[in-house]
């Protein structure tokens, strides 16, 4: 089994920045994808950012060039760098990860990823 823990968010103006942490623990070894979700009240759960195992990359176009997923293998960290933040970035942002093969890391359906944090609250005036 493997554990997330979010932490990073908060309140921000528009056009200001956050990171946003993921700690996994348990048996890291076994994910070949990580990702970060994001679901706005009365909206579906949103991909917006997945790393593979090998540090490739894949975004949400509405997040393109704003936003940066990145990882620490030493800490089993997950990061995600907010850039130029708008009040539709608001949201409940989550960290995903999953054991399955890395090539198909980057199918954004929230039912493809096993394991999921709790949460942390991005809001954006």
């Amino acid at each position: 089994h493997v554990q997330l823990v979010e932490s990073g968010g908060g309140s921000v103006q528009a056009g200001g920045s956050l990171r946003l942490s993921c700690a996994a623990s348990g048996i890291t070894y076994t994910i070949n994808c990580m990702a970060w979700f994001r679901q706005a009240a009365g909206k579906e759960r949103e991909g917006v950012a997945i790393i593979r195992r090998d540090g490739g990359t894949s975004y949400a176009d509405s997040v393109k060039g704003r936003f940066t997923v990145s990882k620490d293998n030493v800490k089993n960290t997950l990061y995600l760098e907010l850039n130029n933040l708008k009040p539709e970035d608001t949201a409940m942002y989550y960290c995903a990860a999953d054991p399955r093969y890395a090539g198909a890391c980057y199918n954004r359906d929230p039912a493809a990823f096993r394991y999921w944090g709790q949460g942390t609250q991005v809001t954006v005036s």
